[in-house]
């Protein structure tokens, strides 16, 4: 009910476009308190959370995988930069999916654009992952490997990164309104989708048929693009950056495609 109040009252002078914006900052803003809220560490959590799972992939896999693949200059660092990218589009996917769902109170009292609910997850993904660079800068600092200039291009693979999110988490939420299992069905594909992902691991383990069909996995072009402006230090190709956009703008045209489709259907399941 407070939010209610909140984003219908002060909220409807606003022209559209800043009504839409005033709404993800609103709605942000409240999952990162509802996030943090009773927690004794409160945003460290955003910092020691990637720490520890490199810790933890470090101890398990860091005696034999680095040793599969010289090009593997640091284990630690390649491992927090391509967990934490994925990590951003595990939740904004995992999030946005039940987020029309969880706020159809909101959406039966308020008239207000539905696609902000499945945007706003990945959004606040993308801050949680800002946090997450203070992890990655500390396993860079502590294993000296330097930051090259080559790292301004991270801002850019990250917007990529949301929109890519982005475009997932509105066809994702789309079908769970209509199709409840998609919500227990996606988390079985990040699983499988992770293990073809060489997040852990190197892609030279791959069998050369899976290999060769590595291109056509996103998150592999994501995370080799951040690994090779971070750690690398190697501007990417016209075809990765080609690829990265690609990827992101086909998701987000097909997700919003099938969203507005079918949005206007939504009050209808929720």
């Amino acid at each position: 009910m407070e939010s209610s109040k909140q984003i219908s009252g002060k909220n409807a002078w606003y022209p559209a476009g800043q009504k839409d914006w005033f709404i993800l900052r609103q709605l942000v803003a409240k999952d990162f308190k509802l996030k943090y809220r009773r927690s004794a560490l409160g945003v460290l959590w955003s910092v020691l959370n990637p720490l520890l799972m490199m810790l933890v992939l470090a101890a398990v896999f860091g005696s034999f995988m680095p040793n599969s693949d010289p090009s593997i200059i640091n284990f630690p660092v390649y491992l927090i930069l391509g967990n934490t990218a994925w990590q951003l589009m595990a939740d904004s996917t995992s999030q946005g999916m039940g987020s029309i769902i969880a706020a159809a109170p909101l959406l039966k009292k308020v008239k207000v654009n539905r696609y902000v609910f499945p945007i706003q997850k990945a959004i606040f993904a993308g801050v949680n992952y800002a946090f997450s660079i203070i992890a990655i800068a500390l396993v860079m600092f502590f294993e000296q490997v330097p930051l090259g200039l080559t790292a301004l291009l991270w801002p850019l693979w990250l917007l990529l990164l949301i929109v890519f999110s982005s475009g997932l988490s509105l066809l994702l939420s789309a079908l769970s309104v209509f199709f409840r299992d998609v919500i227990h069905l996606w988390g079985v594909i990040l699983t499988a989708w992770m293990y073809l992902t060489p997040i852990f691991y190197s892609i030279e383990l791959l069998p050369w048929w899976l290999r060769s069909i590595e291109k056509f996995n996103p998150m592999y072009c994501y995370v080799t693009y951040i690994r090779q402006v971070v750690l690398y230090q190697m501007v990417p190709t016209a075809e990765m950056h080609v690829a990265c956009i690609g990827y992101a703008l086909i998701s987000l045209a097909l997700g919003y495609a099938v969203f507005h489709r079918y949005e206007h259907k939504f009050i209808l399941f929720i």
